[in-house]
């Protein structure tokens, strides 16, 4: 370089010298800004679907639960340690009555987004809403064991009498018609999160379709969902009780539906937090900011158990799942550490403290692949529904990973299963949505993550009176186990706990539900990122994150 000035003229030395100057500002503010993270207020997140609305009686799904978690709260918070802490109750209330009554007193000084107060109401009317027979969430079947929900659900009550009332703006009175030991542990749930009763007045039907069309009591309020984009911020609320625990002034969230875009804009510094799946995972496996986060949750096969359907058949369910090699769709598909899954129920979700054993391990079934009997079964179960070949549609999510998890599914079958002719639909949510909700598919692809760390609230999906049992499966002896956990018995532990063991030996026997692997997911994480609580129940909580 000194060479080449010493030819040039004085005008080029002035431009040479200039711009040496400004690469050594350049690398000076490259080594400040690494060594001034700490500054650092905003986080960039990914979400892998969009919104689709805010209010939880209209919808109870992951993209809209992991941004309420990390804008709303509800009685309690679960800390880094996954243990209970006061949210909106001052204190983690212990029942009377047999276990059938609670009462939470309020935080007086916790509010609304807008300043208001946040009361007892505004948990009242909330999960009025949620339990009523109009709620759009197909999760009212949450609240069953708190007094008259049933009867609301089936319409032979009003949702006013549900067992939640206001006894005055700071204390809120819960009764159960049985004893649920979990109920505590439900509260961490964003369906049971108040609802501002002002802006449900104020917004009416609008509620929650784009994030101005709501308050929130969280440690940041959303801002910038139009009800249809695909990005929008958490912005720290002023009015948080809690608010100099916040670190971070603003938590941005796009949707990112492909692991290769993911990687891309976290190499680019446009993600803090990018979730990578498939071909993307496994070629970054030793990457030293690579995190394994194990989730309580499976994702599974949805059959379509309808009359008119072909998985009505027994002998046909069992064939599909003998005839999936899941070690070979966790290893060479999705490659990100998740590992097989045979029972609904997901590994390390609970211990039974009756036989001391892991709940999954000890009911998971015997047998697991065997394309011999496979094959035999398929055509035992052809020939009982007289046809000899099966048009099927397997309809997921238009998730890149999704899809080749599809593809992989639709080999099996069609290479095992003579006759088996799978039409994959890979769509987005809405439709798939709207497939469920008419009947119109033969096997979707679904994951269920634990609502709280008890094997009930999974098991309770599959009855047949559960709106979300979108594959109509009907089974006495399996309803019948868990009404017994679900009443006065509950207050037995050996009785309690022999109910739920057998309602997930009688899902292995009838196979609704096809388990296909565990909920293990891979992030790349900027190293500088501190603070998140990863909770293996429920949804990750960003709201205490900040950078080092």
């Amino acid at each position: 370089m000194y060479a080449q000035l010493k030819q040039t003229t004085k005008k080029q030395k002035k431009y040479a010298v200039a711009f040496i100057g400004l690469l050594a500002v350049l690398f000076l503010t490259a080594c400040g800004n690494q060594n001034s993270s700490a500054s650092k207020k905003t986080l960039s997140l990914m979400q892998s679907g969009e919104l689709l609305s805010l209010d939880t009686a209209k919808q109870a799904n992951l993209n809209e639960f992991n941004t309420l978690t990390n804008s709303m709260e509800g009685l309690y918070r679960s800390n880094k340690d996954d243990q209970l802490v006061p949210a909106m109750a001052t204190s983690v209330v212990k029942p009377t009555n047999n276990g059938k009554t609670y009462v939470y007193h309020l935080r007086k000084n916790a509010k609304w987004s807008n300043g208001d107060p946040v009361t007892a109401n505004d948990f009242v009317i909330s999960w009025r809403r949620s339990v009523s027979p109009a709620s759009q969430s197909g999760y009212g079947y949450i609240f069953r064991g708190i007094k008259n929900a049933d009867a609301i659900i089936a319409g032979q009550k009003k949702p006013n009498t549900l067992g939640v009332t206001a006894l005055n703006n700071h204390t809120l009175k819960v009764e159960l018609d049985y004893p649920m030991p979990y109920f505590n542990k439900m509260m961490l749930l964003p369906i049971f999160f108040p609802q501002s009763t002002k802006a449900l007045k104020k917004f009416g039907e609008k509620y929650g379709s784009t994030s101005s069309k709501m308050y929130y009591n969280g440690a940041f309020y959303v801002k910038g969902w139009t009800g249809s984009n695909l990005s929008w911020s958490l912005d720290k609320n002023p009015y948080y009780y809690d608010k100099k625990a916040i670190k971070l002034d603003r938590i941005k969230m796009q949707v990112v539906k492909d692991a290769n875009t993911a990687h891309q804009l976290y190499q680019d510094g446009e993600l803090d937090d990018a979730l990578i799946t498939g071909t993307t995972a496994q070629g970054l496996q030793n990457d030293k900011n690579l995190y394994h986060f194990h989730r309580a949750g499976v994702y599974y096969l949805r059959l379509n158990l309808r009359k008119n359907r072909a998985f009505n058949n027994e002998k046909l369910r069992k064939a599909v799942a003998l005839a999936i090699d899941k070690d070979s769709l966790a290893k060479k598909v999705l490659s990100d550490g998740s590992v097989r899954a045979d029972t609904f129920v997901a590994p390390g979700l609970a211990v039974d403290p009756t036989t001391k054993k892991d709940f999954a391990k000890e009911t998971e079934p015997s047998e697991k692949y065997n394309v011999k009997k496979a094959k035999k079964l398929w055509q035992e179960g052809l020939k009982e529904i007289n046809k000899k070949k099966l048009d099927l549609d397997y309809y997921t999510d238009d998730q890149t990973i999704n899809k080749n998890i599809a593809q992989f599914v639709q080999s099996q079958l069609e290479e095992k299963l003579p006759g088996a002719n799978v039409t994959v639909h890979a769509v987005p949510t809405k439709n798939t949505q709207s497939a469920l909700a008419s009947g119109n598919f033969d096997l979707n692809f679904g994951f269920w993550f634990a609502d709280f760390a008890d094997p009930i609230g999974d098991l309770n999906v599959l009855k047949s009176d559960n709106v979300s049992n979108y594959g109509k499966y009907d089974s006495k002896a399996f309803d019948a186990d868990l009404n017994a956990a679900q009443t006065s018995a509950a207050a037995s532990e050996q009785s309690y706990w022999s109910n739920i063991r057998n309602a997930q030996k009688q899902l292995n026997e009838d196979m609704p539900v096809i388990p296909l692997y565990t909920m293990t997911e891979s992030h790349l994480l900027n190293p500088h990122v501190k603070g998140i609580m990863w909770h293996r129940v429920g949804q990750v909580d960003y709201t205490r994150a900040y950078f080092k």
